[in-house]
C-alpha cells in the first residue's frame, strides 16, 4: 500500500488527488473500499454502477494514487481485479500550498482567467 501524505506531495500530484476526489461517484467508491479490498464486478454491483464506469473512476482514482488495483486468479484459474484504497491523508493549508506552488504546471490556458 503506498502511503500518501499531503506533505510530500508535489503540486500536479495535490491537483490530481483534488481532481479525483471532486466526483461523487469517486468518493463512493473510496467509502466502499474503506473497510478493505473488493473486486471489480461486486463493487460494480454495491454502488450500482456499470463495470465499464467503475472502471473509468477507478482509472482515474488509481492514477490520483488513491487507490491501487491488483490481478490475481481465482481457484477456477479466472483473472479477478481487486481494488483497494490507499493510505492517503490530505491536510492542506495556506502554508503548504505555498511550499509546493513552485511544482505546480503552469495552465494549459496560458493565465486567462474563466471565472
Amino acid at each position: 500500500m503506498v502511503d500518501m501524505d499531503s506533505e510530500d506531495l508535489t503540486g500536479a500530484q495535490l491537483l490530481a488527488a483534488f481532481a479525483a476526489l471532486a466526483n461523487p461517484h469517486r468518493l463512493r467508491i473510496i467509502a466502499a473500499l474503506a473497510d478493505g479490498r473488493q473486486y471489480v464486478s461486486l463493487l460494480a454491483r454495491q454502488l450500482g454502477m456499470s463495470r465499464p464506469l467503475l472502471h473509468m473512476h477507478l482509472q482515474k482514482l488509481q492514477a490520483a494514487g488513491l487507490v491501487s488495483g491488483e490481478l490475481e486468479l481465482s481457484e477456477d484459474g479466472k483473472a479477478v481485479k481487486y481494488f483497494e484504497a490507499t493510505e492517503f491523508s490530505l491536510h492542506v493549508t495556506p502554508h503548504a500550498i505555498k511550499g509546493l506552488a513552485p511544482t505546480l504546471p503552469e495552465p494549459a490556458d496560458n493565465g486567462k482567467e474563466t471565472d
